[in-house]
C-alpha cells in the first residue's frame, strides 16, 4: 500500500473557513494532562512516536506485530505512523523539551555513564523548561 493510499484510508481531512487542511484521527488525540504535546492513541498513555519508533528502527516491526505487541487496533498503529511521518512540529517541541531537562539534570554529561545519578531539579526549574 502506498504512503498517500495508507494516509487516506486512516485520516480524513477537510477544510475549514481559511482553506487549511485539518487532519481528524479516529484512534488519536491530545493528552491535557501530559507534558508532552504529541498526539497519543486515545484511552491509553501511549504516544504515537513511541509506536513509531518500533516501526522505523534498525529492526523495525510491522504494523501488524505493533499492534498485537501493544494489544492496539492496526488501524490506530497506521494512524500514529502516518502522524509521525507527516513531520507535526509537536513532536519536535516534546524533543527539544525532552533534550533540555536531560541537559539540566546533567545526564548529558560525559561521566555520567559511570555515576548514573541525575542532579535533582526544583519544580520551578522544570516548569520553565516544560513553557519554552
Amino acid at each position: 500500500m502506498n504512503r498517500l493510499k495508507l494516509r487516506r484510508t486512516i485520516a480524513t481531512v477537510r477544510i475549514n473557513y481559511m482553506n487549511a487542511p485539518i487532519t481528524e484521527y479516529v484512534h488519536l488525540a491530545s493528552n491535557p494532562k501530559s507534558a508532552y504535546k504529541q498526539l497519543f492513541v486515545k484511552g491509553t498513555r501511549m504516544r504515537a512516536r513511541v509506536l513509531y519508533g518500533w516501526y522505523a528502527c534498525e529492526e523495525p516491526m510491522s504494523p501488524e506485530e505493533i499492534a498485537r505487541e501493544f494489544a492496539l487496533p492496526v488501524q490506530a498503529v497506521l494512524e500514529a505512523i502516518a502522524y509521525c511521518e507527516s513531520n507535526p512540529p509537536e513532536l519536535l517541541e516534546d524533543y527539544d523539551r525532552e533534550e533540555a531537562l536531560t541537559e539540566a539534570a546533567g545526564m548529558n554529561e560525559p561521566d555520567y555513564m559511570f555515576h548514573p545519578t541525575p542532579r535533582l531539579l526544583e519544580p520551578e526549574e522544570i516548569a520553565r523548561i516544560n513553557r519554552s
